[in-house]
């Protein structure tokens, strides 16, 4: 009983060796194909969802990344803001005379001096929002501020030359641009 049905069929004569033979490599390599397409089939699965998982990982840490170079980049245009206004901020700026303007369509009163009255209307001082309050800095350092962050600069130069008619008849009658509110 030891022998294999190859060697039975051998003895009896039905099978020769040569046929024996073929048959025998034909089942080799058909189990050898069945091991290989099988395991290749998961191989390539398994290896496939780990480079997806690979790729989405890179990509939500690109985005990661991009978000926290953001928010470091509007920290530090903030720290530059805050620097600016508050080493070129004008001291002299409190007195008796109210000058008016508007800061996000509401209308907002500070008490100022007359040269510092003067200086607003005239364009040479801007007010820049530092924080809940506001300060006054001169026209070039609020050109910085505004390059930076508009927002941040309330009033400018608001005493742009406007083009003005040849045929106006009010021409020779300038609009005093020192009127209180």
């Amino acid at each position: 009983m030891g022998n294999s049905l190859f060697d039975q069929l051998k003895k009896s004569g039905l099978v020769d060796k040569n046929k024996a033979q073929k048959v025998q490599q034909n089942q080799y390599k058909n189990k050898k194909q069945k091991t290989k397409k099988g395991s290749a089939a998961q191989v390539d699965e398994v290896k496939w969802l780990a480079q997806k998982d690979q790729a989405e990982k890179v990509e939500r840490d690109r985005q990661l990344n991009q978000q926290r170079k953001e928010t470091a980049q509007r920290k530090a245009i903030a720290a530059q803001i805050k620097q600016l206004v508050e080493s070129n901020r004008v001291e002299d700026r409190d007195g008796d005379i109210v000058y008016n303007f508007t800061d996000a369509n509401v209308v907002k009163r500070i008490y100022v001096s007359e040269q510092a009255h003067k200086h607003l209307t005239s364009g040479r001082l801007a007010i820049a929002r530092l924080g809940e309050g506001y300060e006054f800095v001169p026209a070039p350092v609020a050109e910085k501020i505004k390059q930076r962050d508009e927002r941040c600069i309330i009033m400018g130069q608001h005493t742009a030359e406007t083009e003005q008619d040849e045929d106006d008849p009010y021409a020779d009658h300038k609009i005093p641009d020192d009127l209180m509110w």
